[in-house]
């Protein structure tokens, strides 16, 4: 991580009343106001006056910015890699396990060697293990004959081979990982896996299994419906009649979200969720919290079905559920993992960049990246400006001709064939600089100036859910003209899971320009071409991860613009949440 030293006494982020060592941590840019301010109050309340139990404190507070649920306190010193006055390690854990802030009721837990947390997180991270592990030694009884059967008529050989053996994991226990990278067929898995519980329910005497699908975001949900939905629509006619009317939702709605409080929902604990089987999908955004939510409203004897990719970007808050599953119970004999391997999606050019740099081989990546081809396009000049503005006003100029005919449905296909990703927001790199370029080569191109927020062809992002609307945070859409008025009057085509929905312009607040959207919000959305706009290699934000996700939402063609040294910094840094799960899951 690049951490920037404060050198501005007056800056706001400097705590000059700051006890003396954290003021120097402060300084050194490794500490942030908040950071400092709530160690030293805790300190306050709990008569606590050593100063390196403060920054312990100050440490853990600041895990929780980066999306660490904990702080490693015999390691921290070298993941910072700074040479500042670090306490020696033994001396710093017996300071803190004797500090008042540990006693009862508990500010701080330590877990392991040196793991330490903020009790709530301790609790969640401990409540999330004893949940998925509550129910792993009870057999799950089926009909030894009938699945048989139904794997060869769901999942026939030899196509099918792994979601087979991935739906055969999944129907011996109740609960299942379910992994894959983007196109190695976990939709058709869990399709095929719904329709073998339906059919051992009814061979059982049992009613229908009350089925829930679920996903972080709005965006997320709609895309987990329409592609379960297509892979039911493959199966044969009594399957597809027993998962007839499913339908996909937030976590949050099926939760139950409630107005007094975003940190607690209708259904824990003393009232389960009513499902025989729910499926998570885009479970590496889920975090840590959220996790506790789901596992402790879930009934004992509900099938829980966890999907995702645990080399995707993890949650944007604390936690990395997913990976910590994977590396906890792969390292258990009594739970499985189901994983699958081999992508479908796009050209074996893509799939061989997106597996090299999962493993991190810079000298593949790059091989691959200059031999190019039908699949790959690198752009490594110094500036791309005149490159891009070829590819970037292309396509906003076929939404844009799609809009101004007044069709809806064409102006999002030719949303949905490119993606322009960044990894900021703001900055040369940004997307709110790509936005704003993008739109003078648009006034440049037509020779209308554009004056207001609204213009024909504008595409949009949905950045909050509006469940009267039944609109969800990711949505996509296109401003286009409004072909019953002669007056130029514009509408708003959103796509969803049902269709294209239509608005009016003044009924969507919450919404941005969307010629180029950040990484992390492309998560759980595809494209047909893709192009990758890389930081420069000193970017905090420039991981592994990142660029794995943003090549992985291409399905034909992905085009990365980046030096060697940002492909080379993007693939040697990883992102590091100091957790204690995957331990607590294997131990």
């Amino acid at each position: 991580m690049t951490i920037l030293a404060v050198e501005d006494p007056h800056d706001w982020r400097r705590v000059r009343a700051a006890p003396p060592l954290l003021r120097l941590f402060n300084d050194a840019g490794v500490l942030e106001a908040a950071d400092v301010h709530v160690a030293a109050r805790l300190a306050v309340l709990a008569d606590e006056t050593d100063e390196t139990v403060m920054l312990a404190v100050a440490l853990a507070v600041r895990g929780l910015r980066s999306g660490s649920v904990c702080v490693d306190l015999a390691g921290v010193a070298d993941e910072i890699g700074l040479d500042l006055p670090w306490p020696e390690v033994a001396g710093w854990l017996a300071a803190v396990r004797a500090s008042p802030l540990l006693g009862t009721p508990p500010v701080l837990r330590l877990y392991g060697d040196s793991l330490l947390y903020l009790d709530r997180y301790y609790r969640e991270e401990e409540q999330v293990c004893a949940d998925l592990l509550a129910t792993r030694g009870e057999h799950v009884p089926v009909d030894d004959a009938a699945l048989a059967a139904g794997l060869d008529r769901v999942f026939p050989a030899p196509k099918f081979v792994e979601q087979r053996a991935a739906a055969q994991i999944a129907l011996s226990q109740w609960t299942t990982v379910l992994t894959g990278g983007p196109g190695t067929g976990k939709t058709t898995t869990v399709a095929g896996l719904l329709a073998l519980l339906a059919e051992q329910a009814e061979l059982a005497g049992r009613a229908r299994p009350r089925i829930a699908l679920a996903a972080p975001t709005g965006k997320a949900s709609a895309r987990l419906q329409q592609a379960v939905q297509a892979e039911i629509d493959h199966l044969g006619p009594v399957d597809r009649e027993r998962l007839r009317g499913l339908q996909a939702v937030t976590l949050h709605r099926l939760l139950g979200a409630r107005p007094d409080t975003s940190a607690r929902f209708k259904h824990h604990r003393a009232n389960r969720l009513p499902y025989d089987a729910i499926v998570v999908d885009e479970t590496s955004m889920v975090p840590l919290t959220m996790m506790a939510r789901l596992l402790e409203s879930v009934r004992p004897a509900t099938r829980l079905i966890l999907v995702g990719d645990p080399d995707q970007l993890a949650s944007v808050e604390a936690g990395a559920v997913l990976a910590d599953l994977v590396d906890g119970l792969g390292a258990r004999s009594d739970l499985r993992v189901a994983a699958l391997h081999t992508s479908h999606r796009f050209g074996e050019t893509i799939s061989r960049l997106a597996e090299a740099i999962r493993l991190g081989d810079g000298d593949t990546v790059l091989e691959l990246l200059r031999a190019g081809g039908e699949h790959i396009e690198y752009i490594d000049e110094q500036d791309p400006t005149s490159r891009l503005r070829e590819v970037l006003v292309g396509h906003a100029l076929d939404v844009r001709a799609a809009a101004m005919r007044g069709d809806a449905a064409g102006a999002l296909a030719a949303l949905d064939t490119h993606r322009l990703l960044c990894a900021h927001r703001d900055g040369p790199h940004g997307v709110r600089h790509w936005n704003r370029q993008i739109e003078r080569w648009l006034t440049e191109e037509t020779g209308e100036a554009l004056w207001t927020s609204w213009y024909v062809g504008r595409p949009v992002l949905v950045t909050a859910n509006d469940y009267g609307l039944r609109l969800y945070n990711g949505d996509t859409g296109v401003a286009v003209l409004d072909g019953s008025r002669d007056d130029g009057a514009l509408r708003v085509a959103v796509g969803s899971a049902t269709g294209t929905m239509d608005f009016a312009t003044s009924r969507l607040a919450d919404v941005e320009t969307m010629h180029a959207m950040t990484i992390h919000k492309s998560q759980g959305s595809q494209a047909a071409e893709v192009t990758v706009l890389l930081p420069p290699e000193d970017s905090r934000l420039l991981t592994r991860e990142l660029f794995y996700t943003a090549v992985t939402r291409a399905k034909a063609k992905v085009r990365v613009v980046g030096t060697e040294a940002g492909v080379r910094a993007a693939l040697q840094r990883r992102v590091v949440r100091a957790t204690g799960l995957r331990q607590r899951l294997s131990s």
